[in-house]
């Protein structure tokens, strides 16, 4: 690529590179290879669907093209960032595959983010331009982007899908659409992207206050895409559902690459309703989802047998957080016919480990999977040596589908991996004779809400600021619905009595912080438990704030 940019060498020697290919783990086959295939072979055919659009196979190959020759005529180039924050519309697939055409790489951000994340991931991206929307649920995403790029030099367009007219310097998707014979358009656009180029770098959330790029090529996506299909017998003729954000790895991987991958079809749920789903999978026949455990739990709670059929549903992988048992015997129950499955992954790898379809179903309970062909993983101790199996440790990835790097992060890169070159993920867990691992628990400062990981230390930092705070930790506190959620334990500053709603109103007015980031619950205490050496003992407030919920005796 043009640009000073990560290369596959950076991460992999040669001979892991060659091995690679040799296996089939990687192969020179592009997104945009897939693209043209199968408009070729099945022109007419759906590809994806959302509540009120439909795309084909051709369809998606002309406006993607199209779209990418605006995009170059525009002056994006390879190795250029764009940045894509759309909701879950049929617009996204297109602006992915254009931007690909490009050979420049798409960098999602999820339609929850506001701007204090949109602008971090802007700056901190390099981004050149934007494609995004006028407004969802409620929101004003044109507004909020003629604020945040005026601190953003870099960042020359804004573009809005679905709509007609300019709207405050941003101009309509549309507007980049080149006529013209599809033939020149190519010969204008020249060479394609190669699969060892840069194609993704998905922001996420950990330890840190902000969040890390995790730069993807095609392969190292598309090795994980394909051992997730292996694993669910994925096929043409599945019919993928995606009330998961495509803008997140969850969604974008079993939402949108492996139905392209594989030439299914897909259908996404705009905004996830549990009450809706059960007619959405029924009208548009879908066979298998990937999501966060909640998502699987509210729907159980929404299922009507007397008036939902949602019999064409043969998989649901639940993904985020370990299922519990108590969801996996209730979804036996009410649908018997449904398969769940646990799987196991992060950003910077985004498969580790799954079960398999046909294996015991109580591998799903008990464990989330085994890793698939061509992965090691382990459990390692403070010092990254391996500890016994079944003892609990720090779990590692080392294979085809880890990233290449934190983008402009190299410190925290370095960091990651052990002496033998296997990525600390610092979520712990075990891992048995038989190679079935287990998630216990996290060395990571995060709370996984509804499967969304939020950054402690971003929210400490945020509420540190407030005049009323003097000091503050966000722990986890246990959900039935969504696994966990913030609590904010406070030390308030001399004199002040700082409410929620105060705070959630500071967070969100003040800092336009994402809702579902905003603590849901504040401990005001005198002091926060510390070890001697200054460090918070978190895991007292966790056990403090679990025990209030259940109502037996608290922290003193």
């Amino acid at each position: 690529m043009s640009q000073d940019l990560p290369r596959i060498s950076d991460r992999y020697s040669a001979e892991d590179i060659e091995s690679f290919y040799q296996t089939g783990y990687w192969t020179t086959q592009t997104l945009i290879d897939m693209v043209d295939d199968w408009a070729s072979k099945r022109p007419s055919d759906i590809f994806v669907t959302d509540a009120s659009t439909a795309l084909a196979f051709a369809e998606l190959r002309d406006r993607a093209y199209r779209t990418a020759a605006g995009l170059a005529r525009s002056g994006i180039k390879a190795g250029d960032r764009v940045v894509v924050q759309l909701p879950n519309w049929t617009d996204f697939v297109a602006a992915v595959v254009a931007v690909a055409r490009c050979r420049a790489i798409v960098v999602p951000i999820m339609p929850i983010y506001r701007h204090d994340e949109v602008g971090y991931i802007l700056r901190h991206s390099g981004a050149r331009a934007v494609i995004t929307c006028k407004e969802f649920g409620g929101f004003d995403f044109a507004a909020m982007y003629r604020e945040v790029c005026a601190d953003c030099p870099d960042v020359g367009a804004v573009y809005l899908a679905r709509v007609a007219e300019p709207d405050g310097g941003a101009q309509p998707m549309s507007s980049l659409l080149v006529d013209g014979e599809i033939d020149d358009i190519l010969g204008e656009l020249g060479e394609g992207p190669g699969a060892d180029d840069g194609h993704l770098i998905i922001y996420t959330s950990g330890t840190t206050a902000r969040p890390k790029g995790c730069f993807h090529t095609w392969n190292t996506l598309a090795f994980s895409v394909r051992m997730i299909a292996r694993s669910l017998a994925y096929g043409a003729s599945d019919v993928a559902f995606g009330p998961s954000p495509i803008t997140h790895g969850t969604g974008y991987m079993t939402g949108v690459l492996m139905p392209l991958v594989y030439g299914s079809q897909s259908h996404f749920m705009e905004s996830w309703d549990p009450t809706e789903a059960p007619a959405r999978i029924a009208k548009y026949g879908c066979t298998t989802t990937m999501t966060a455990t909640p998502f699987l739990q509210m729907m159980l709670d929404a299922y009507d047998p007397e008036i939902h059929d949602v019999s064409s549903m043969r998989l649901w992988v639940a993904a985020g957080a370990p299922i519990p048992a108590s969801v996996f015997e209730r979804s036996r129950s009410v649908l018997p016919n449904l398969e769940v499955l646990s799987l196991y992954g992060r950003s910077e790898n985004f498969l580790t480990t799954m079960c398999d379809t046909g294996s015991d179903p109580e591998l799903s309970t008990t464990s989330d999977g085994c890793a698939p062909a061509g992965v090691e993983i382990a459990a390692v101790d403070v010092n990254g040596n391996p500890v016994r199996p079944g003892e609990e440790g720090d779990l590692c990835y080392k294979g085809p589908g880890h990233m290449i790097e934190y983008f402009r992060q190299p410190d925290l890169t370095a960091e990651l991996f052990t002496e033998d070159g296997f990525s600390r993920s610092g979520d712990l867990g075990t891992i048995n004779g038989a190679g079935y691992l287990r998630v216990t628990g996290r060395l990571k400062d995060i709370i996984i809400r509804g499967g969304m990981n939020i950054s402690a230390v971003e929210v400490e930092n945020l509420l540190l600021t407030h005049p009323a705070v003097q000091n503050v930790a966000v722990v986890a506190m246990p959900d039935e619905r969504l696994g966990e959620k913030a609590c904010a334990y406070i030390v308030p500053a001399v004199g002040m009595q700082p409410r929620l709603e105060d705070l959630v109103s500071y967070l969100r007015d003040e800092h336009d912080f994402a809702i579902q980031k905003l603590p849901e619950r504040i401990e005001l205490v005198d002091a926060l438990p510390m070890t001697a050496t200054g460090k918070v003992q978190k895991h007292l407030l966790r056990a403090d704030v679990a025990e209030k919920l259940s109502g037996e005796p608290t922290l003193s």
